[in-house]
């Protein structure tokens, strides 16, 4: 297994491929989930040396949290997992909104503490920000919560940056979450240049850009799901999409592993990318997304993949 990494500045130590949870217990984001595939996902990880789950409440709603909790528990492993969730959604007259306010965030995250069956979250995130509660005060609680040995570390997911620096006014922001990969590289114009002074960590969510990343589509591939409308699938960009990814496929099948692969281990090579959280729908692709520990990629072929993704 390789060395672990600490995330940022939190003094949680993990292996730097993760995973995310979104496909366990995520019957709102996904179809024909089944919760005892979802449990057989965590258990792999675990066994195979994977130590940093990520979740949220809304994926579920609650019950990917729930799955989560009765693996730790049946297992004997909560000692030895960095468990981050994220928190901010609720229901109002049948509605999701989204809540920032202090007194919210403590509720969410005792709710969190029992569905997870555990005394204390490694790491916790404000999923999304409202439009109206000052951020500060926002974090604040979470600092007041961490000061308790509720949560160890703060995060956030889906700032921008004026909300992130207002909310990072006091230093104590640890982690950024935000959709980051090779086709939608945005974020190096402003929140990773700021995660990377702040020593924040940067974590990215849809690494593989829904899949398009994993070298397995050509042009012929149709899309029933929410792909259809993503403008990376569409017309001649997809095109373009596919002839980049393409290009990667010299460099895996030199290392013998998968496209997935070489685009999960160029993010590690990131300087304020520490750990990364690719999902899996099946335990086999927890073992896929492992084998991304075992590449090593040159300066060159680092820079190579820079320029193929320009």
């Amino acid at each position: 297994m390789s060395k672990r990494v600490e995330i940022g500045k939190t003094g949680l130590f993990v292996n730097p491929v993760g995973l995310g949870t979104n496909a366990v217990g995520g019957h709102n984001l996904f179809p024909n989930l089944n919760d005892e595939t979802g449990k057989e996902i965590v258990r792999t990880a675990i066994n195979n040396g994977i130590d940093f789950l990520d979740t949220a409440f809304i994926y579920g709603p609650g019950r990917s949290e729930e799955l989560i909790g009765e693996v730790l528990k049946e297992t004997g492993t909560r000692q030895e997992i960095v468990l981050a969730t994220k928190g901010a959604h609720k229901f109002l007259d049948g509605k999701v909104v989204v809540d920032n306010n202090p007194n919210f965030l403590k509720e969410t995250v005792e709710n969190s503490l029992r569905r997870l069956q555990t005394d204390y979250i490694d790491l916790f995130y404000i999923h999304f920000p409202d439009d109206t509660t000052p951020k500060e005060e926002a974090i604040g609680s979470l600092f007041r919560l961490k000061e308790e040995g509720k949560i160890r570390a703060i995060g956030v997911s889906n700032f921008t940056l004026e909300q992130l620096k207002e909310g990072n006014q006091d230093g104590y922001i640890d982690v950024l979450q935000s959709g980051y990969n090779l086709l939608k590289r945005e974020a190096e114009n402003d929140l990773i240049p700021y995660t990377s002074e702040h020593n924040i960590s940067f974590i990215p969510y849809f690494p593989l850009a829904s899949g398009l990343l994993t070298g397995k589509f050509d042009k012929n591939s149709t899309f029933e799901d929410g792909r259809s409308k993503n403008p990376l699938f569409q017309g001649e960009a997809f095109g373009r999409n596919l002839e980049k990814v393409e290009q990667l496929r010299q460099i895996a099948n030199d290392k013998n592993v998968a496209v997935s692969n070489i685009v999960l281990a160029w993010y590690l090579t990131q300087d304020t990318i520490d750990v990364i959280i690719p999902g899996a729908k099946k335990p086999e692709q927890v073992l896929d997304n492992i084998k991304t520990l075992e590449v090593q990629l040159s300066q060159q072929e680092i820079r190579k993949i820079d320029q193929i993704f320009q």
